[in-house]
């Protein structure tokens, strides 16, 4: 999201005028090509991963794809009304005081984690996962979409790519949402590969969790980290919304 405070206090045209360069903006930092620093970051967890026991990458991919399953496809997930007819300003403010909430929540379970020792840092890693498909689906009816379109559980899902890929990835998934309201979408996650899934986001987060292992240091590096991946996560989000309405 940018940096500029958004001018709420402008006429609707002007504010979608402003929303618009900043979904340009966003969309340059998307499609950016990988930088000396993303590729050595990038070779240095491929390496990582091939010395990783099969079986390992086999159980981290069932457990992410069980858990993300479950809260995108399950009928327990209460999602809130779709807000409609409300302009992108009141969209947008209501979207940031969401994600203010959140992002607390996360940094408070990530501090305790942290202080707890290994294990307890072991458990946040889920905890956190739920966080942010929650907000993620607060988002979506903040921004006037169902939770009872499959299509737009599906669009979640790429947000959260978004959010947590290498710039290669990141690119890709991009590219599938653009135009998301002109395309035919699968309607079951059959296809979909966790396992790139769990690997990109495992690989974005794991050096910045890894120090939420470190005693005495363990809590303020865990709730600084979850603060941030939860405000990156919303962050993507609104300009993920503002694209499709602004077109």
């Amino acid at each position: 999201m940018a940096k500029d405070q958004p001018p709420f206090g402008a006429s609707e045209a002007e504010y979608e005028a402003w929303a618009r360069q900043e979904v340009a903006r966003w969309r340059g930092q998307m499609l950016k090509a990988p930088n000396l620093l993303d590729k050595t970051t990038r070779g240095v967890q491929q390496k990582i991963n091939q010395v990783i026991p099969e079986q390992v990458h086999k159980t981290a991919t069932a457990v992410i794809e069980q858990m993300t399953r479950a809260i995108l496809t399950g009928s327990n997930v209460v999602a809130a009304a779709p807000l409609l007819d409300a302009p992108l300003a009141v969209r947008d403010a209501r979207a940031i005081a969401t994600i203010g909430g959140y992002r607390t929540t996360a940094a408070v379970e990530g501090g305790v984690a942290g202080a707890g020792g290994f294990w307890l840092a072991v458990a946040d890693f889920p905890a956190l996962i739920a966080i942010k498909l929650k907000l993620l689906f607060d988002l979506m009816a903040i921004y006037g979409k169902s939770g009872k379109d499959f299509s737009e559980r599906l669009y979640l899902l790429h947000i959260f790519q978004l959010a947590f890929s290498s710039a290669a990835h990141r690119a890709d998934v991009f590219r599938a949402m653009e135009a998301w309201d002109a395309r035919a979408h699968p309607q079951h996650l059959d296809d979909f590969d966790w396992r790139r899934f769990q690997q990109e986001y495992r690989d974005y987060i794991d050096l910045a969790k890894m120090a939420q292992l470190i005693p005495i240091i363990g809590a303020p590096v865990g709730a600084v980290v979850n603060w941030r991946l939860t405000q990156r996560v919303g962050d993507m989000a609104i300009n993920a919304y503002r694209m499709r309405r602004l077109g």
